[in-house]
């Protein structure tokens, strides 16, 4: 028995090492690939700002600034673009040893995080930045004479601030698939959750908080968005339960009428 289990655990630590190291692979590569093609992954994010009427353009303030930028710009590049794969690792570590029911249903999850972590992406980078830098951008404007304001951010601080908003959407996108993931592995009910809403709100808070920059208005928006996702969820899986019920009336009552017709 105790060299079965030493196989076994040798077998284990191999395929974890295997795994380690093709995640630092991945991850070296694609950081120097990022680090490569920074300027244009700055152009990317620099976009929404960029088409904004009159001369917009960027600061720098330090020697150092510019190097920090392509740096930061490249990491945390890297960091979305290598998720997608360290998921892939973890997910062919772990389900060779569940059933096939579990299998399904855990993939079900897999595809649904992803599919809502890169919608929520899209949808912030595609619509949410663009607005709140036109919105930022006019509300700077002057409408006379007497004042002259112009806006020249510094690129660094211009890219922290929209990594920080897609940083919030990619959090908020994991919530629904939180919620329903316990609904459906029965670690919770929905009259849990809807009993429970104060600790909810609460949730919401903390996660706002340790996620987004010190910015009251940036953490009331994510404690928002947070709330109404985890609301919608909650409400979708009370529609779900409730046909479930209803199906399950309907076999019985189905059921109960075909023994009714055999003892007749």
């Amino acid at each position: 028995i105790s060299y079965e289990f030493d196989f076994a655990l040798e077998t284990i630590l191999g395929e974890v090492r295997i795994r380690f190291v093709w995640i630092l692979i991945g991850l070296g590569l694609t950081w120097f690939t990022c680090y490569w093609f920074s300027e244009e992954l700055i152009f990317l994010l620099a976009k929404p700002f960029l088409t904004l009427p009159l001369d917009s353009y960027f600061v720098c303030t330090q020697l150092t600034e510019a190097f920090s930028t392509y740096v930061a710009t490249s990491s945390i590049a890297c960091s979305y673009f290598v998720f997608p794969f360290v998921s892939h690792q973890i997910w062919c570590f772990l389900i060779p040893s569940c059933y096939g029911e579990q299998r399904t249903k855990y993939n079900r999850f897999f595809y649904l995080s992803g599919f809502c972590f890169f919608l929520f992406l899209f949808l912030t980078f595609s619509w949410v930045v663009p607005n709140v830098w036109h919105f930022l951008y006019f509300v700077g404007a002057t409408s006379t004479n007497l004042l002259m304001i112009k806006l020249q951010p510094k690129i660094y601080d211009y890219i922290m601030l929209t990594v920080r908003i897609l940083f919030i959407s990619s959090v908020c996108s994991q919530v629904p698939v939180i919620v329903i993931c316990l609904l459906e592995l029965r670690g919770l009910s929905v009259e849990t959750f809807t009993n429970n809403r104060r600790f909810l709100m609460v949730f919401s808070l903390l996660t706002a908080a340790l996620s987004t920059p010190p910015d009251i208005w940036c953490q009331i928006l994510a404690c928002f968005l947070l709330s109404l996702i985890i609301e919608l969820a909650i409400f979708v899986a009370l529609i779900v339960q409730v046909r479930e019920r209803e199906e399950g009336w309907t076999s019985g009552m189905r059921g109960s009428g075909s023994i009714d017709k055999k003892e007749e």
